[in-house]
């Protein structure tokens, strides 16, 4: 599915959904410690050559690591899934730190990744100082909750960071609206409490994840902030949803207008 198709179901599903993965048993007969280890991926952090240290000071990239559960294919079609996935944060303006697959037969209910390698995960964010996790997949509320608090930074995931690039590149109003209604209906029961989590979910560490302290996840062109609790991000929900209907029927309007007032060519 392209980034377009999936921008489109989340607008038409409200993008409350759950991870659905094949339950298929894996069929390979690698050792079980050797298929559950945590593979650093090469070639994928990103290169800064052409960024002195003061402009990467300035511009205070997002530091990310990437994170995938490899269920089925061969290990080439999970790196390229994960290198993929690299591309879209440097689009979404973040350094991607480290790449790592987890060999698993289907991801973890709880934590995506095996609860064993998530303190292997931890320590690799806390070595590389990364701000953010972002899994190559679609994560459960549970799974996202789990693992932020494992992991102790925010955690993103792979429609997440589609929807944000989406926010940053939206330019018309009703652009800007179907962006901010696809990312509020999608980041509603991904919400945590009120409180420390905040910081986690809005850019990384406190005070970190970029340019003003929001990264991944917490761009958007309209109040998408956590702050507000649950029932004013539904009515801003319903706001959206008359805002862009008036809108499509205004711009219905204007083109049936401009048919009606169009000058016949001369053949």
């Amino acid at each position: 599915m392209t980034s377009e198709e999936l921008f489109q179901r989340l607008l038409q599903e409200n993008a409350q959904t759950t991870v659905d993965f094949d339950s298929e048993s894996d069929k390979l007969s690698d050792e079980l410690s050797e298929r559950k280890a945590l593979r650093r991926v090469a070639g994928i952090s990103s290169e800064l050559e052409d960024i002195s240290e003061a402009e990467y000071r300035s511009l205070r990239l997002e530091r990310v690591v990437l994170v995938g559960v490899w269920t089925e294919g061969s290990s080439e079609h999970a790196e390229n899934s994960l290198k993929e996935l690299a591309a879209l944060a440097e689009t979404a303006g973040s350094q991607v730190l480290e790449g790592m697959i987890q060999r698993r037969e289907k991801p973890d209910p709880a934590t995506f990744i095996g609860s064993g390698k998530v303190s292997e995960l931890r320590s690799v964010v806390a070595a590389t100082k990364a701000d953010t996790v972002i899994c190559d997949g679609e994560l459960s509320p549970g799974q996202l909750r789990q693992l932020e608090d494992r992991v102790k930074v925010k955690v993103v995931d792979r429609t997440a960071l589609i929807l944000d690039i989406f926010a940053q590149h939206a330019k018309s109003r009703e652009g800007k609206a179907q962006v901010e209604l696809a990312q509020i209906s999608y980041l509603l029961p991904r919400l945590r409490g009120w409180g420390e989590s905040l910081s986690r979910q809005v850019g990384g560490r406190a005070g970190a994840g970029g340019a003003g302290g929001v990264g991944i996840g917490g761009r958007g062109p309209g109040e998408t902030k956590i702050e507000i609790d649950r029932r004013r991000i539904r009515d801003r929900m319903a706001k959206l949803r008359r805002e862009i209907a008036e809108m499509k029927v205004a711009r219905d309007t204007k083109r049936q207008e401009r048919v009606r007032h169009r000058i016949p060519s001369v053949a």
